[in-house]
């Protein structure tokens, strides 16, 4: 997934809206009246947050006569997995190496511990 794609969708889920439009559409698709439902803000505000969901690829419409279905597009999160999923392995690298390294100091103290009482 290309970088600007990238910081599309992410932009696009930075809003808790659209973060919960998302959430709902993972339940299934939905028309536009049925996801503005629980919020306290205009048709026309729903369709602004449902337009950023488009153009991040996240949510789709199909053409075609109204009420038209609001369709997660779940590849999108494919990708951004994958993009994360890099960045955990390392991190979780680092952290492997730290536990290794941690250890090795416990273990070293310990025995400087048992000379000290030889003494």
């Amino acid at each position: 997934m290309p970088a600007d794609t990238l910081t599309r969708v992410f932009s696009a889920l930075a809003d808790p809206t659209r973060r919960d439009m998302v959430a709902r559409l993972a339940e299934g698709d939905a028309t536009v009246n049925q996801l503005a439902e629980p919020y306290r803000m205009s048709l026309q505000a729903v369709y602004k947050h449902l337009k950023v969901l488009e153009d991040a690829g996240v949510v789709s419409r199909p053409p075609g006569p109204q009420p038209r279905m609001v369709r997660l597009e779940t590849e999108v999160f494919d990708e951004m997995d994958a993009w994360i999923e890099r960045y955990r392995r390392r991190a979780e690298e680092r952290f492997s190496r730290l536990d290794t390294l941690l250890a090795k100091m416990t273990d070293d103290k310990e025995k400087g511990k048992g000379n000290d009482q030889e003494r």
